[in-house]
């Protein structure tokens, strides 16, 4: 019989997810009720709100997606990478939906800013 998913692991996968879910409700509010047009701060907020939401939407899925790779075995430091990685995707959607709401966003940059996070988890990630 494979081990099963421990509760707190469980209760913490909910808990990032219902954080999500808030914030997915928070960038729901923004986009409908501020014009980035009217109000160039409202542009700035969206994109962090958006960069928030889809982090802790993956954390979640980052680490269940370890757990599955690794026979479904939780190990110490899961967690944490699983967080790092949300936070890289989190990061890299606030800063290209800024520059987009900027008129600054080019696929050069976009793809350069990728390649960058990319290498900079692979290096982190590393198994010694």
């Amino acid at each position: 019989m494979l081990p099963d998913v421990e509760a707190r692991d469980r209760l913490g996968n909910l808990a990032i997810f219902a954080a999500a879910a808030v914030s997915w409700v928070l960038v729901g509010i923004v986009v409908t009720t501020r014009d980035p047009r009217v109000d160039p701060v409202a542009g700035l907020v969206g994109a962090g709100l958006m960069g928030l939401a889809i982090g802790l939407t993956t954390v979640p899925l980052f680490w269940l997606a370890v757990f599955a790779r690794h026979r479904r075995i939780a190990y110490r430091g899961d967690w944490v990478r699983a967080g790092r990685r949300g936070l890289w995707v989190g990061l890299v959607v606030a800063f290209l939906v800024a520059l987009r709401v900027q008129g600054a966003f080019s696929l050069p940059i976009a793809a350069f800013v990728i390649v960058l996070v990319a290498f900079l988890e692979l290096t982190l990630s590393v198994e010694r």
